[in-house]
This record gives structure tokens, C-alpha cells and sequence, in this order.
């Protein structure tokens, strides 16, 4: 069999080099591009940073606040002006929609330039609500920068219709016919007094369509991310009216997105008794894949990204219909664009009498324990579920909170990854032992088990029952140890998943030049880690940490069982230098995690093979894995 030597080598070769191409072509045209984007998405933000922004009349700001770039003094926006209410099949009248694009100023800063706007200021959010619409539509974060950077831009939510990015919220009613005269994008409200909008003062808006109706909005605000908007009708038309009233969150173009198959990214709501619903930004533009949904009675619905999130939260005790829809980029109508919206059952309001709803508008970061206490304050159902936790809600949710509590206690959230690790490892300890100890028992029996190979190897079948034979013998269960590895994958799953998807490691730094555990490893194996005057391409770079993660995953496989198969056990020895690529464009908190959990397994493997009087043979594994790339160049060589 030796002549089919060179021939196996040649495929092994050929089967890395096509994963390592595979590696290379995600990195080249998908991680690349997109760490590129981001870096010029930020670089733009920070130039169309006003220079002397200064913050419209109102209160001074707290002096235990956040420092924040205030916007500029706003102005009255383009609107997207809604068409006249269409009807549904059943003949209930639709929330308005988008339909055409205004003219867009070149910064956001331009479309806020102007009068007609409410301050908002609290110790998380600025902002303006302009009069011209009443719309929700400039809000910025204050405790979040767009880059570690503490002179950073604040990161930006909210945007005016005429902005580049337009990203907004809108309340109102819609008439029975159209007929009924009711406030639109056109309308310039009035305010009710005089100042900014804060936790202590809410805004009050009026409007008098000269038909005898009197539309009042009162708009509050807590210290956080919830808004209450109460909007009300006064009647004395002479006769009674129909009102449907209504609520949209609307965002024009598609936000810089993961991509990642275990983050949710998208349109998301909790459709009463119809539960979850997740459609991705990709498959709103598809009329297919679009949601409408009647005969509703609590839930939410909205907009999320990785991060961030606009959700519109209706009365939780009446019935409403929503939608969760897109529109695909059309010529002469601008970018694609997205829409969550509901419309509550239409209300009837006497003549000389009046009515009003409320409901209220969460938009903000997507911090776990303001979602968990505002879904228990307002009776919100399963608000919770706005945090992607996947399929292991019950096991992710439990390890966020672990990690945030020894984050409380350690001050730093890379070392409470750290110490969760362990304790997770230490609930396992019986289960690892046991599949270690099996997989121990097999490394020591590996000669045998060659032996057997190579004096039956043209008898497949006899060489089976020999090994089954050897492996009673000895009281060996091949399959032992695979049984606790299957039952620990979901637990390292979830806690992967909690490091991913929450905000609570954006921006902390761990030690070292690790200064945001959420970004890669700024570091790169090509320039010697900084030490060579040049920067590696991005789908090239491979930082300090990556390169400690495959390392210690090596080491980890080679304490494992050799495969029968060469060729099978080369592609294992060679599988942590195609993860080292993979995961280098991850986010460092994740690698660390990761060789971190690496290194554990290999303490706690190698005392039980020492236990069990096996040999681990690191240099001969180190051969092992690079002989047939020496014996291809010696090959070679020999042509030559």
C-alpha cells in the first residue's frame, strides 16, 4: 500500500488547501468588507460631527451625566408624507406607510439645522421632537460612543425623515373615511407650555383640524429608554366619529448588520397568542416572507439590530392587527425600506365627548435588566424575547445573569467570562470525567489497536471483531465518552451565545491591548504583532489571542484518541489552524472565552491520563502533523 502513499498525502493537501481557501474567501469577501464598512460608516459619523453643536434652550444637564455631543438646534424636517388611508380586505382602514422619498440633506446633522423642534434631554438620551408631525424623530444615546474612543460620536438612533438615514416613530389616527380630517406628517402641532422634554416634564401637544376635533398628545419620557405617548381626541364636530388609532416604526436603507446565523437581526415582535416573530432584513423584501397579523391582544413589535432596538408597545388589554413588512429599492423611490405597525380596533367618540389611548415606545439599548423590569412594570408579554437567546432560552438567560453577577463583584467583564467558564466547568466535572477517562483508556490502548489494524487490514470486517473483542476485554464503551460531550455542547453553546448577542461587552476592555472585548484582536500575526512597520489586509489578520486559541485547541486534540483513518486524523490535526483563521475576525471576548475553555479541558484531561498511566506524546504528534508537508517539499525536491 505504500504507493498510495504520495496519492493520500496529495489529497490531504489538496482538502486543506480548499478549506484554507474556503477560510481565506469568507474572510476576503464577507468579514473584511464588513470590518471595512463599519470603520468607514465610523469615520463619516465622526466628520459629520458638528464642531460647535450646542444644545437647544432647557435645562443644564445633570453633572453626574455622561459627557455627550448634544445635537445641533433642530429644525423642522422633510416629512415622508403617509398616503390617504387605504382599506383592507375586511374594509378596516391601513396604518400609514411610506410611499415616496423626500429630499435628503447630505448629513444629519443638516436636517436637524432649523426651529420648530422640543428639546429632549435625560440622563440616557437626547434628542428633539419636531412640531411639524409630532414624530419621534431624533433621538442620540448618551451613555454608548460609537468607538472606545471617550471623544467618539455618541451613537445615533433616531433620524429625520430628510436625514441620509431616516429611522423614526410616529403615533396618531386614522379616520373611518377619509373624510375625517386627522393629524398627519404636514401637521404643525402646537405646545401646550414651554420646555424640554425630561424624566420630570412631559411634552403636551395640541391640534384643531377646524372641524370640531381637538387632538391633544402628551409625550413622557423616563430616565431610560421608555417612552409614554397618550393621545387623545376632544369631539364637537355636531356628530359622532370613528378613529383607528395607530403607531409605526419606520427606518429607510438597511443598517450596517452581523450577518451571523445565531443573532436575530430584523423586524421582531411578540404577536399575542401567534408568539415570536423574526423576520431578517433580507426577508422583509420579500412579499412572502412579510407577517400580517389580526385579532391581537398584547405583544410588541419593532426593529432590532445587534444592539440596539425601536419597539412599539400597544395598550396590553386591546386588540389590535399588525404588520412587519418591507419594500424593496425601487427607482425613483430612494433605498428599501422597513415598517413595524399596529392599528388598535377603531373607537367610536361621541359628540361632545372625548377619549384617549395610551401607548408607549421603548428605543434604546437592548440592556437586559431595563428590558426584564419594564416587561414586569407594564405587563409587557415576553419583552424579554427582544434579546435574541435562541433555542436555549433556558440556559442562556441563566448564564447572562451569572456573568453579570460576577461581573458586579469582579469589575471586569472579561474576568467574570473567565470565572463563569469555570463554574460551568466545575457543574460538568462528573460528566467530563467520565468521558475523559474513556477517551484516556483508548489513547492507552492505541497500540494494540494498531496492531490490529495493520495485521487485518485487508480484513475490514475481522479487524472490527478484533477491536470489539479487545474492547471488552479491557471493559472499554467506545462510545462513552461521547455521551457527556453531547449532553455539555448546549450549555458552551448558550454561553457562547450570551457573550454574542448582549450589550454588556461592548466597549469593556480586559487586560493588555485588549480594549474592547467585542471587536477582533487589533493585533496581527503578519506584522509580528506590531512590531513591522505595515498593516496586514483585514481578511489576513490573525491577533495574539486567535493564534493562543489554536494553539491551545492542538494541544487539546492531540490528548484525544488517534483517528483510524490517516487521512481523518490529518484533517484533525490540521482543524486548529483552519478555527485560528476562522475565529479571527471574531469578537476577542469570544476567543478568549474560547481558549480559555480550551485550556481548562486540558488541565483537567491530562490529570486524568496521568491518572490512567497514558502517555501524551506532544512531540511525536508534532511530527506527526508536519511530516507530510516536509515529504511533499522532499518529494519535490527529488523532481527536481
Amino acid at each position: 500500500m505504500n504507493h498510495r502513499e504520495p496519492e493520500n498525502q496529495n489529497n490531504i493537501m489538496i482538502a486543506i488547501g480548499l478549506s484554507m481557501a474556503v477560510l481565506f474567501g469568507w474572510q476576503y469577501f464577507y468579514a473584511g468588507p464588513q470590518m471595512q464598512a463599519e470603520k468607514e460608516r465610523l469615520a463619516a459619523s465622526e466628520k459629520a460631527k458638528p464642531a460647535d453643536a450646542t444644545p437647544a434652550a432647557g435645562p443644564a444637564p445633570s453633572t453626574t451625566s455622561p459627557s455627550v455631543t448634544p445635537p445641533v438646534a433642530p429644525p423642522a424636517a422633510t416629512p415622508v408624507a403617509p398616503p390617504a388611508p387605504g382599506s383592507t380586505a375586511s374594509g378596516v382602514p391601513a396604518a400609514p406607510s411610506a410611499v415616496a422619498a423626500p429630499a435628503r440633506t447630505s448629513t444629519r446633522a443638516e436636517a436637524l439645522q432649523g426651529g420648530g423642534r422640543i428639546e429632549i434631554r435625560t440622563p440616557s438620551l437626547v434628542g428633539s421632537i419636531p412640531l411639524k408631525g409630532g414624530r419621534i424623530d431624533d433621538l442620540v444615546l448618551v451613555k454608548y460612543r460609537e468607538t472606545v474612543d471617550p471623544k467618539s460620536a455618541n451613537v445615533p438612533l433616531f433620524s429625520p425623515s430628510n436625514a441620509p438615514e431616516p429611522y423614526f416613530a410616529e403615533f396618531g389616527w386614522v379616520g373611518e373615511t377619509s373624510a375625517i380630517k386627522v393629524p398627519a406628517s404636514d401637521t404643525v402641532w402646537s405646545q401646550e407650555g414651554s420646555g424640554t422634554l425630561t424624566p420630570e416634564t412631559p411634552v403636551k401637544l395640541t391640534w384643531n383640524n377646524g372641524a370640531g376635533l381637538t387632538f391633544r398628545r402628551t409625550i413622557a419620557l423616563d430616565a431610560n429608554y421608555m417612552f409614554t405617548v397618550t393621545d387623545g381626541v376632544e369631539n364637537a364636530s355636531g356628530a359622532d366619529v370613528k378613529l383607528y388609532p395607530y403607531a409605526r416604526v419606520h427606518r429607510y436603507g438597511t443598517p450596517l448588520i452581523q450577518g451571523f446565523y445565531i443573532l436575530h437581526e430584523g423586524l421582531i415582535g411578540v404577536a399575542g397568542k401567534d408568539g415570536l416573530q423574526e423576520i431578517t432584513f433580507a426577508d422583509a423584501l420579500k412579499p412572502d416572507k412579510q407577517k400580517s397579523l389580526s385579532g391581537l391582544t398584547g405583544g410588541w413589535l419593532g426593529i432590532t439590530e445587534k444592539y440596539w432596538a425601536a419597539a412599539l408597545i400597544p395598550d396590553q388589554k386591546l386588540t389590535y392587527r399588525a404588520n412587519l413588512t418591507g419594500r424593496p429599492k425601487i427607482a425613483g423611490l430612494g433605498a428599501e425600506t422597513y415598517q413595524a405597525d399596529y392599528l388598535l380596533d377603531g373607537m367610536t367618540v361621541a359628540n361632545g365627548q372625548s377619549l384617549a389611548t395610551t401607548s408607549h415606545l421603548y428605543a434604546g439599548a437592548k440592556k437586559v435588566q431595563l428590558v426584564e423590569a419594564y416587561q414586569e412594570k407594564l405587563g409587557i408579554k415576553q419583552f424579554d424575547l427582544m434579546i435574541d437567546w435562541g433555542w436555549f432560552y433556558f440556559i442562556t438567560k441563566p448564564l447572562f445573569h451569572l456573568i453579570d453577577f460576577l461581573y458586579g463583584l469582579i469589575g471586569n467583564f472579561g474576568i467574570a467570562i473567565l470565572a463563569t467558564t469555570v463554574i460551568v466547568k466545575a457543574a460538568f466535572f462528573p460528566l467530563a470525567n467520565k468521558s475523559y477517562e474513556s477517551m484516556a483508556k483508548m489513547k492507552k490502548l492505541q497500540p494494540e489497536m494498531e496492531k490490529l489494524r495493520e495485521r487485518f487490514k485487508d480484513d475490514k470486517a475481522r479487524q472490527q471483531q478484533e477491536l470489539m473483542a479487545l474492547y471488552q476485554k479491557e471493559k472499554i464503551n467506545p462510545l462513552a465518552g461521547c455521551l457527556p460531550i453531547v449532553l455539555q455542547i448546549p450549555v458552551f453553546f448558550a454561553l457562547y451565545k450570551v457573550l454574542f448577542v448582549t450589550i454588556d461587552m461592548r466597549h469593556a476592555p480586559f487586560y493588555g491591548w485588549i480594549k474592547d472585548l467585542s471587536a477582533p484582536d487589533p493585533t496581527s500575526l503578519l506584522n509580528l504583532f506590531g512590531l513591522l512597520p505595515y498593516s496586514a489586509p483585514s481578511y489576513l489578520a490573525i491577533g495574539v489571542w486567535p493564534v493562543i486559541m489554536g494553539i491551545t485547541m492542538w494541544v487539546q486534540m492531540q490528548l484525544n484518541p488517534k483517528q483510524p483513518d490517516p487521512t481523518q486524523q490529518m484533517i484533525f490535526n490540521w482543524m486548529p489552524v483552519l478555527f485560528t483563521f476562522l475565529l479571527a475576525s471574531f469578537p476577542a471576548g469570544l476567543v478568549i472565552y474560547w481558549a480559555w475553555n480550551n485550556v481548562l479541558s486540558i488541565l483537567q484531561q491530562s490529570m486524568i491520563m496521568k491518572r490512567q498511566g497514558t502517555e501524551i506524546p506532544l512531540k511525536q504528534n508534532i511530527m506527526a502533523t508536519f511530516s507530510p508537508i516536509m515529504k511533499l517539499f522532499g518529494a519535490g525536491k527529488a523532481k527536481k
